[in-house]
């Protein structure tokens, strides 16, 4: 029986196979919107927008083997991704049961788009397991799930979720954007369909926009059909710098999960942080779920600075080696305000229930030596 390659060497390679001889050692990008057709041929035609150019078959490929599923798909953007995956499931008159435990984005295509277009979602938090069970309908589709959340790093049991899903035959939707597949493979807990912003983790240098989603090929060849007809195809020269960054995945994920540590347990002692937010300290809430479930904490951490959004503020414009701008996974490290970015259409009463008040401020850990950015946080503290 031929051993399964780990995955580090699947985000290098994908399924090693022989090379034939003067095989480049890097695949080329073919930046073509079109290939040459054989006359008469009745077979899917060779065409970037179909999503089957080279550079987007090779990198979904060696993404469904990261994640454990038969097939997977990129597109422009993880929010079309997460549009996509959902759409792939549901039909109008149908009922999405989500957690309310997920990204302000998601949250508004649920909202503005999914109504709109007849689905109706009901949201539900991930620690009420009994009430996701009572929220069930005949009208149920899928269930969604984001973990680790977005902000607070929550990380998500799918267990009962999964047991929903199953028993009541439906998909169980799971965006794993926070851990990339080397912390975390949402099929090996009950997941269907994983969705990711390509964005982040899989690329991992700040310098493209994409989404991928993994699953079965059924679902996948349907998720593929809706990308050809709302033209969400990724472009090829995007497709072969996302299997670049991946090439280096498993490696910046080692380094990100030590500096996430790093710097979360030294702001835990840092009088002007009143709390830290990271699934790696005995203090965060998932603690056990997380050394049980992530294979690495990742290098998300959140941080409540006290005098709320003055200080953020303030803490904010003494940084010099951490950048402050939206978005988070890349080899530098960057800081954002939830409530200017992410969170900005709920009110601050709202944020608060979430658990997100004024003065909070995500940190994504870079690869820098921890120790600077330490030092950086440090010194604007002040």
């Amino acid at each position: 029986m031929r051993r399964k390659p780990g995955p580090s060497t699947i985000a290098v390679h994908g399924q090693p196979v022989r090379r034939p001889d003067w095989t480049p050692v890097v695949a080329p990008v073919f930046q073509s919107s079109t290939f040459t057709n054989p006359v008469g041929s009745d077979e899917t035609v060779m065409y970037t927008r179909y999503g089957n150019n080279p550079n987007q078959v090779s990198l979904a490929a060696k993404y469904a083997l990261l994640e454990g599923t038969e097939a997977a798909l990129f597109v422009s953007s993880g929010m079309g991704a997460t549009a996509l995956a959902h759409l792939a499931v549901l039909r109008p008159g149908d009922h999405l049961l989500a957690s309310s435990w997920i990204y302000g984005g998601t949250r508004r295509l649920f909202d503005e788009e999914f109504g709109r277009l007849g689905i109706e979602v009901t949201y539900v938090d991930p620690d009420q397991p009994r009430q996701w069970r009572r929220s069930v309908r005949k009208s149920t589709r899928a269930v969604f799930v984001e973990t680790p959340t977005n902000p607070l790093m929550r990380v998500v049991d799918l267990t009962p979720m999964a047991q929903i899903a199953r028993d009541s035959g439906v998909a169980l939707l799971v965006d794993a954007t926070f851990a990339s597949p080397i912390n975390f493979r949402a099929v090996e807990h009950g997941a269907d369909i994983v969705i990711s912003s390509a964005t982040k983790y899989l690329n991992g240098h700040s310098d493209i926009i994409a989404g991928a989603v993994a699953a079965s090929k059924p679902i996948i060849e349907e998720t593929t059909r809706l990308m050809q007809l709302w033209g969400q195809a990724l472009d090829p020269h995007t497709a072969w710098l996302i299997d670049r960054g991946m090439r280096t995945l498993a490696i910046r994920m080692e380094r990100h999960n030590a500096t996430g540590m790093a710097v979360a347990q030294w702001a835990e002692g840092r009088a002007p942080i009143t709390r830290v937010y990271y699934p790696g300290l005995e203090s965060h809430p998932d603690h056990a779920h997380a050394r049980e479930v992530l294979g690495g904490f990742g290098g998300m951490v959140g941080l409540e600075l006290k005098g709320g959004a003055r200080a953020a503020e303030r803490f904010l414009k003494r940084l010099k080696l951490v950048t402050h701008a939206p978005s988070l996974a890349g080899v530098e490290s960057l800081i954002s305000e939830p409530r200017l970015t992410s969170h900005s259409r709920l009110t601050e009463e709202e944020r608060s229930r979430l658990g997100i008040p004024d003065g909070f401020v995500r940190l994504s850990c870079g690869i820098e030596d921890a120790e600077d950015i330490i030092a950086d946080l440090e010194q604007a503290l002040g």
